[in-house]
């Protein structure tokens, strides 16, 4: 009998070339999908909420695939991690509904972006954090964030590049936080554009040099004009948190 098996995955990008499957490069989704391929003799799809860039890390990853084997759903998680790089970890394996699909049935999803405000950066999380040497107004970055919650045309926050039709996307909470050294910005919406998070996060770390005034944020949403906004900082700072589908 046909089972659909749900995979919370948790990933290090560095080495890899994106989630995307494609020939003769690194990729998450083909390193799974081989995987499954060893334990269950079968050729497996596994369809993600979302692709990740190369370089961005997950926590939570969701993914999803049909089998006919009869492995129990409870030795599927370590059967798989047993033949996966450790940079790849399945945290969880579950059977649900024939038709759930970890990307159209997904409600909502949370980003992190980490960065390193320290003078001289750390050697051990670097491929963790983006290190930016120069002090960043933390209060400044704290007074801009909230005008990206709410319902709001984010074309200024996207890569050129990016298939979806609508740019409109709803941000249901937009913080950020200090911790020692390090700020953390945390965004959950029910979608982001291709390079969203990364551009949000690079338009923060410019109102926190003063090259941008916070309240100047709204105009530059309403502007829809994608030079206006700061840039896309690199990928190693950003995880993809956590994928709701309630």
């Amino acid at each position: 009998m046909m089972r659909n098996i749900k995979l919370t995955i948790e990933y290090d990008g560095k080495e890899f070339n994106g989630w995307q499957k494609q020939p003769n490069k690194a990729n998450i989704q083909g390193e799974i999908e081989r995987a499954i391929k060893q334990i269950t003799k079968e050729d497996v799809e596994l369809y993600a909420s979302g692709r990740t860039d190369s370089g961005v890390h997950a926590l939570g990853q969701v993914a999803n695939f049909k089998t006919n084997s009869n492995i129990p759903t409870s030795k599927i998680a370590i059967a798989i991690n047993s033949q996966v790089k450790n940079s790849i970890r399945i945290i969880n394996a579950e059977e649900v509904e024939e038709n759930f699909h970890s990307r159209y049935c997904c409600k909502q999803k949370t980003y992190r972006y980490v960065i390193n405000n320290s003078s001289n950066g750390s050697s051990v999380y670097r491929n963790l954090e983006y290190h930016m040497p120069v002090k960043l107004d933390f209060g400044k970055m704290q007074q801009a964030i909230g005008y990206f919650e709410g319902e709001h045309d984010f074309k200024a926050f996207k890569s050129s590049g990016t298939s979806s039709k609508s740019s409109v996307r709803t941000i249901y909470s937009a913080n950020i936080k200090k911790e020692g050294e390090r700020i953390i910005i945390e965004l959950t919406g029910n979608g982001f554009l291709y390079n969203m998070v990364r551009i949000i996060s690079g338009t923060l770390v410019d109102i926190g040099l003063g090259k941008i005034k916070p309240e100047e944020l709204p105009n530059i949403i309403e502007s829809k004009d994608r030079t206006k906004a700061g840039k896309t900082l690199p990928p190693q700072g950003l995880f993809l948190v956590e994928v709701k589908y309630i």
